[in-house]
């Protein structure tokens, strides 16, 4: 780890008061040294990884991190604040902040030993180390794992034996801990027949054999596959130690992940799920216990997660014999338990539908903007040309138009299908996949358009998961995935499609377009209002998403009506809303805002002006209650004018690029301009009127009790 973190990339005396502010300060590390290009790019990288989830863990520990194209050879910085910095963590602000950058194509070696960090993470000696640490040479040795040579690296106030014990503890532990699991999964084979690792007597496994512990295989995994997949990992092996359980993880991170030997497996008493992403190769833990969580649970209650999962193997409750892994130890499949527990079916629901809107909107944006840029170069009477299989000539322009028009054509025509695949992947794993397509494909044929497809969605996803709960002998279940199920639920879901609710969905999709045809006057301004407060709910969500998917849908056609290309230029205008107001205000009122939102504010004119509404995002997590309602304020102007305006819009994305595709362009971008000045204007106010700064310590003020921010009064909670 010698070159991966140096004395210039520690800052012990880390003055920022934001989670922005902090990684901000610490990247401006890595520019110096030549580690990251782009600093905006990099931080945008950044933020995008924590909207995902927020990587603040229970310890004092922040651990921003993420992959980025703008990052030239892996790199780690460190922080140390004195008053601590919010990163969602449950039991407040984090001291210890560790800035995590990789490059978008790093070496499996250099992610090894990033892992083997995230790791040590977990030992209370390595941070208290690095609490007490003097000196920004002998913390950067410490985190390579090299012992201190002189008194300047020995902790304050420690004895040579301590320092050296610490230092020893959390550097050797960094060079070894790579191989933590190969070392476990190899005890676990020596195990498997039931005659050695005997921790406390009375232990009976499954089969009841005497002096043999409660064994638990599991997989670790998250979104960036660097810092939780094996801290999780880590933190579940010592609760295991701890309470006399073998414990096992296959860490599936960005390194790749090596499988777990059958042996293991088959020997396992029960199995623990901690992820954020699918489980690769799930189906090799089906027929046992199983607890599936996020892997953020086993970071912070490990001891939990293993009693639960011993719990399940005492009162015999396993994943459903035949499920292929796609059903939990309940019987429930992934999405069914996506989320936290005790969510409705109307979360769950969600979860489905959003699944196949966010495989189907990258078809949505290359396709549409192929059909933009053929519209651009040949008109829209391009949509009239000859297939170009029989004319196409090098030369002309009108050629090149029709390419590209019908290549955007194509990949529209798969939104229907891929939406109703996704949804029943979400809802029943990879063998909602045929169903789901097949019904989507029906749904074209059948004219049954975009509502047919939601229908076809969770229909394949409901009758696999009926056809996952049957139990089928053992002979069968090899040919249960690649035949069984794709056959019978192609079948139902056709003959559903087909023959049942195919016509009547068909019936209500053409009265819905006829409505939308019909719409005028007031009615046509209230759906514009309705849809640019969906388009800034929540930049970029779910509810974003669904108006987003509503609008496209009514261009997906070889045809679009008048009402269908209002209501996509609409839905447009409103998403352009957010970023370039929040850019706007940051400009002529930049005292409101702090100095890392005056840098996302450059960027937010570019986001805003290509229909990117997410660049208002760190400006909505910075201050919530000010910059959404006034969004949603201005989305609703620009969509009330859009449609009172008459503009309309064929390519469903593009921003300003495609002015020259919108009808009424020059009324449309003054709808855009109301909006943005509407919510600039707002937000200026509300800002305006608000007290200090939240977070800012008033010396004196006794707003903080002196304790809590004492750097050394946290561990990680897996080592308590």
């Amino acid at each position: 780890m010698s070159d991966m973190i140096t004395a210039d990339l520690v800052d012990l005396d880390l003055s920022a008061d934001t989670k922005e502010a902090a990684a901000r300060a610490l990247a401006e590390r890595m520019v110096a040294q030549g580690r990251v290009t782009d600093l905006e790019g990099f931080l945008a990288d950044v933020a995008a990884r924590e909207a995902q989830m927020p990587t603040g863990l229970d310890g004092g520990i922040g651990i921003p991190h993420c992959r980025s194209e703008h990052v030239t050879e892996p790199t780690l910085a460190f922080g140390r604040s004195a008053d601590g910095i919010d990163f969602g963590a449950a039991d407040g602000p984090a001291d210890l902040i560790f800035l995590i950058a990789a490059p978008a194509g790093a070496d499996d070696a250099h992610l090894t030993i990033l892992s083997s960090l995230a790791r040590q993470l977990m030992n209370a000696e390595f941070t208290t180390a690095l609490r007490s640490v003097g000196d920004a040479t002998a913390a950067a040795a410490l985190i390579r794992g090299e012992r201190p040579t002189g008194p300047e690296g020995a902790p304050e106030g420690a004895s040579e034996g301590a320092s050296e014990g610490a230092s020893a503890g959390a550097g050797d532990s960094v060079a070894v801990s790579a191989a933590a699991s190969a070392e476990a999964a190899t005890a676990g084979t020596d195990g498997a027949d039931g005659t050695d690792g005997a921790e406390e007597p009375g232990e009976h496994g499954k089969s009841g054999e005497p002096g043999r512990p409660f064994r638990i295989v599991a997989v670790t995994s998250c979104p960036t596959g660097i810092a939780h997949t094996y801290m999780a990992a880590e933190s579940l092996e010592n609760a295991g130690r701890e309470s006399g359980v073998e414990v096992v993880v296959e860490t599936q991170g960005s390194a790749g992940f090596t499988r777990l030997d059958p042996a293991v497996i088959e020997a396992a008493d029960g199995v623990i799920f901690a992820h954020d992403v699918p489980v690769r190769d799930k189906d090799r833990f089906a027929g046992k216990p199983t607890v599936d969580t996020g892997v953020k649970a086993a970071i912070n209650r490990p001891g939990e997660l293993i009693d639960e999962v011993r719990g399940k193997a005492a009162r015999g409750e396993v994943t459903a014999a035949g499920s292929n892994g796609s059903a939990g130890a309940d019987g429930t499949t992934p999405v069914e338990r996506g989320g936290g527990s005790g969510e409705g079916y109307g979360t769950k629901l969600r979860v489905w539908l959003m699944s196949g809107v966010s495989y189907m909107v990258p078809f949505v944006a290359a396709g549409g903007l192929l059909i933009a840029l053929g519209f651009a170069i040949g008109g829209y009477e391009i949509s009239e040309a000859p297939s170009v299989m029989d004319h196409f000539v090098w030369s002309q322009a009108d050629s090149w138009a029709a390419l590209l028009y019908q290549i955007g054509g194509v990949a529209f025509a798969f939104l229907v299908p891929v939406l109703a695949g996704y949804i029943a992947y979400g809802m029943a794993d990879r063998p909602g996949l045929v169903p789901g397509f097949v019904g989507g494909s029906i749904a074209l044929t059948i004219n049954a358009g975009f509502l047919g497809g939601l229908a076809a969605g969770l229909i394949s996803g409901a009758v696999v998961m009926a056809i996952q709960r049957v139990r089928i002998p053992a002979a069968l279940r090899g040919i249960m995935p690649v035949v069984v199920i794709p056959l019978i639920s192609a079948a139902i879901v056709g003959f559903l499609m087909f023959v049942v609710i195919g016509k009547p969905i068909a019936s209500a999709q053409t009265a819905m377009t006829d409505w939308l045809s019909d719409l005028s006057g007031a009615n046509a301004v209230l759906l514009g209002a309705l849809l640019g407060l969906m388009m800034c709910f929540d930049l970029g969500g779910p509810v974003n998403k669904v108006a987003y998917a509503f609008a496209t849908a009514g261009i997906a056609v070889s045809d679009p009506s008048d009402s269908a290309m209002k209501i996509m230029a609409t839905v447009m205008a409103a998403g352009m809303v957010p970023p370039l107001a929040m850019a706007l205000a940051t400009t002529v009122r930049g005292k409101l805002f702090n100095a890392a939102e005056r840098e996302n504010g450059k960027a937010a004119w570019v986001l805003g002006a290509s229909f990117i509404t997410e660049g208002a995002i760190p400006f909505a997590a910075a201050d919530p209650l000010r910059v959404i309602p006034s969004s949603m304020v201005g989305g609703a102007v620009t969509g009330a004018l859009s449609m009172a305006f008459g503009a309309t819009l064929r390519a469903p994305h593009g921003g300003i690029f495609v002015v020259p595709l919108i009808g009424n362009p020059l009324l449309y971008l003054v709808a855009v301009a109301a909006g943005v000045c509407v919510t600039t204007a707002l937000v200026i106010v509300l800002k305006g009127l608000r007290r200090p700064t939240p977070g800012a310590v008033v010396p004196g003020s006794g707003g903080a009790d002196p304790s809590a921010s004492t750097p050394g009064a946290k561990q990680p909670v897996a080592a308590a």
